[in-house]
Parts: C-alpha cells; structure tokens; sequence
C-alpha cells in the first residue's frame, strides 16, 4: 500500500518519513476508536447508578433549575453634606478581620482633615496587635486615575427594594500596615501633611502654568486625566469649581494686562468719559474675578480688627475708618478692596526696589496678583522693576487714591508710602490729567473731565 502511493524514483529518506507518519495517524485512530469505547461505557454505567439512586437525580435537576426572580425598586441614595457616605477598604497584606465567625477582631476609626474635609484616613487596629493598617484617600495609590466606578447595594426581600449607595473613588483605601501608626508623633503627621501640601500645591501651579501656556492638546489630555481623578464628593467639586474660577481670573487678567493699548504709560482710560470715576474705569483696573482675592480689609472692619501702619500703608490706615460711615455692604466691600489692591501694589513695588524690600518681605500676595503685577510690570521673582514701568505702577496707585478720596486727594501721605516727596509726585498726577488747587490751605489734586493730558513742548533749534 505504501508503494503505490509513493513513486519508485522516489529518495529512500523520504521513504523512511512517509512510513513513520503512516504507522503514527493508524496508531493514532486506534487511540480514539479506544477512548470513545471507554466513554460510552462511564456513560452507561452513570445511567445505571441514578436509575439505582433516585437522590442523584433529584440534585442535577436541582442544578438545572432556573434561579428564582424578584421585580424589585431600584432606589438610590445620594451623599449629603452632613453624612459621610460607604467607605471601603481592603487589605492587599491577606490580613483578615472577620476570620473568626466573622466576629470582628479589630477597631476601625475614620478621621476627616479639619482644614480640608475632602481628605480622609482610616485606621484599623487588630486587638493585641502594635501593627496598625493605615488607608488614605489622598497619597499613593488613590492619586492614580480611576477607572471603575463602585457602588454598595442592599436588597430588601420584604419590602423588594434595592438600595443602592454609590461609593466614590475618594472612599476607596488600600490598607497598609504601619507599626505604631495610631501612636505617631505629632511632628511626624505635620511634616507628612506639609509635604502633601507642597507637592499639591506644586501640582496646582503647574496646572495653571499648562492652562495658560501650553497647546490645545496637552490641555485636553489633562482636563481628561482630571477627569478620571474626580469624585462625587461635594467638597471635591467645589475645591475644583474655585481653582478653575481662580484660573480663568488670572488668564483674563493676562490677557487684559498684554492686550491693553498702553502707549501713554497709564491705567486704561476713557477720553469721552463724562464723570471723574468713568474717566479711569474701575472695572479695567480690578477685574471682576479679583475681588474675592481683596476681602482682608473687609474681614478686619467686619470684626472689629485694628489695620496697623506696620502691616497696611499711612495712606489706608488714615482712610480706614471711612469703612464705618458705610452700611450698605456691597460698598463697603468694594471701597475695602480698593484699600487691599493699593496695598499689594505698595508692596509689590517695595519688593522690587532696594529701600522698601524689607516692608514688604512678610507680605503675602495672592497668586492672581503676582502673576499679573510681574506680567503688568515686567519683572522677574528678584529683579527690580524698569522705570517706564514704575511710572505705570504709580500711576495705577493715584487713580485709585482719586476713587478712595472722591477725586479730592490730598498727596502727603501717599507719597509718602511711595516713598518720594509731594512734588516729585506732583508730575506723576498731571500726567494723568489732574489738576491743583488750594482747599482750606491744603493743596488737593483733582481730575477735570474730559481728560486732557500735558504734551510734551520741545524747543526749537536756533
């Protein structure tokens, strides 16, 4: 049979591979014909046996059975302020706290940040044990996207309702262990909170500085890199909801900073203004996002606080108890603010100049300003600040003194927090349009409308 498949003139290895893979596929065949005669008969041996036990058979049909169906009401439950909703955590070590007829033999505590209520810990601490297993919802692995979405259902036979409480991916721990982690030293939980801070603050900076400077599409990848860190958790979405408002502030004040015709060297004006306050519109000069960084006058006034010249400039301080006159808060607000913006602009200006560096060295300016005084003024973190744009500085300081004073203002006090004599300073308000008089014996500077500003007379060469 194998010759008459294979041709004489056929090689004799080949042969030899024809015949062995003869031998192997027949060898093959048999073991199936073999196989398939042992399964028929385990077949009908398993057929004898439930005819003899009946019990047998009863258990597969049981198996066959379909599973039982409730209609039920899907009920859900959304977290509230007041209450804190599931939290879940396990224990990637293998530990387990119901081991023993799942009676618990551990105590679990859950703290909440005081300052930030959206960070939590969890602390399980196994009886007679100095190791503690320590979860938090806010470094190592909770601060990797989340992918998966969880949530905690409870059914209720009785009544057929399905409870279903959705668990944020901000309540889910990864338990470690720590020894001693409910004895840690107070020192030890500040620096590791502090730590937190910088690196979440250093986060948030780089966040705003991507926002504002980078392409399009690294953007969008963080927006959706945000979006799968973010959280049903109320105070997670408010903390966003102000950092995105905080940001959206400094780039329109930016953009308000670098696109403003400023050919004159002064704060945006208006020359068809028919009023002394729409000659210089406060609205171009503070912008609308602003005023929530400008409460600290405000807060002290409302308090009963005491605005010392140690802290705030003479200029304020003289003029601070105007703030009582006032019962309607909007105005109020809005005059304290303007005694706050004046403040930062003192500081920032002594910040950068070699006489005033130490008044301003403990003043905390708010990251909106900073960025956009060291953009409006074209300044680095330690360089001093060119002369064209220290006119521009104060320039903005007298128009906002004009709108503290009602466009009365007596120069003294506010040349002296900037640091310069009355007449030096006298150019500085004529070059703004303002006029002099004498009122009471004091000499006031006032702003005439419209704005007429001095040209500058050149002398001809004989």
């Amino acid at each position: 049979m194998l010759s008459s498949c294979v041709s004489p003139s056929a090689p004799p290895e080949f042969l030899i591979d024809v015949a062995c893979n003869s031998s192997y596929f027949m060898a093959k065949s048999k073991e199936k014909r073999k196989l398939s005669l042992e399964e028929e008969k385990v077949q009908h041996e398993e057929e004898e046996e439930e005819e003899e036990n009946p019990a047998t058979k009863s258990r597969k049909k049981m198996k066959k059975k379909k599973k039982e169906q409730i209609d039920v009401k899907i009920q859900t439950i959304a977290e509230k302020k007041d209450k804190i909703s599931p939290v879940i955590g396990y224990f990637p070590s293998g530990y387990d706290p119901l081991k023993n007829h799942g009676e618990p033999e551990a105590s679990v505590k859950v703290y909440r940040n005081v300052k930030k209520s959206n960070r939590l810990q969890i602390v399980v601490s196994p009886h007679g044990s100095q190791v503690d297993f320590v979860g938090t919802n806010y470094s190592g692995e909770a601060t990797a996207p989340q992918l998966c979405k969880y949530a905690l259902g409870v059914l209720d036979k009785d009544t057929q309702t399905l409870r279903i409480v959705p668990v944020e991916s901000n309540k889910i721990f990864r338990l470690a262990p720590k020894i001693g982690a409910a004895d840690q030293p107070e020192n030890e939980i500040l620096d590791e909170a502090n730590e937190e801070d910088a690196a979440e603050k250093k986060a948030s900076e780089l966040k705003k500085l991507t926002l504002m400077y980078s392409t399009k599409k690294n953007i969008r990848q963080d927006v959706k890199r945000d979006a799968l860190r973010q959280t049903g958790d109320p105070g997670v979405h408010q903390d966003l909801d102000l950092k995105l408002q905080e940001v959206e502030t400094i780039k329109e004040a930016l953009e308000a900073a670098t696109s403003t015709d400023n050919s004159l060297n002064i704060p945006p004006y208006n020359l068809s203004a028919t009023s002394p306050d729409m000659a210089y519109p406060l609205d171009k000069i503070i912008l609308k996002g602003e005023w929530d960084y400008l409460l600290d006058i405000f807060e002290i006034s409302c308090t009963g606080g005491e605005v010392t010249s140690s802290i705030y400039p003479r200029f304020v301080c003289n003029r601070v108890h105007k703030l009582e006159d006032i019962e309607d808060d909007a105005k109020k607000r809005k005059l304290a603010g303007i005694f706050s913006y004046i403040t930062h602009l003192i500081k920032f200006k002594d910040k950068h100049s070699m006489d005033g560096v130490l008044s301003a060295k403990h003043h905390k300016f708010p990251s909106i300003f900073s960025q956009k005084f060291s953009s409006l003024f074209a300044t680095s973190n330690d360089s001093r600040i060119p002369d064209e744009k220290k006119k521009l500085l104060i320039s903005y300081v007298l128009v906002l003194t004009m709108f503290v004073d009602e466009f009365k203002s007596d120069p003294s006090d506010i040349a002296e927090d900037l640091r310069m004599t009355p007449v030096a300073l006298r150019p500085h308000y004529e070059y703004l349009g303002c006029k002099f008089r004498r009122e009471n014996q004091v000499l006031v500077a006032t702003l005439p409308v419209p704005l007429e500003f001095q040209t500058v007379k050149r002398k001809r060469r004989k």
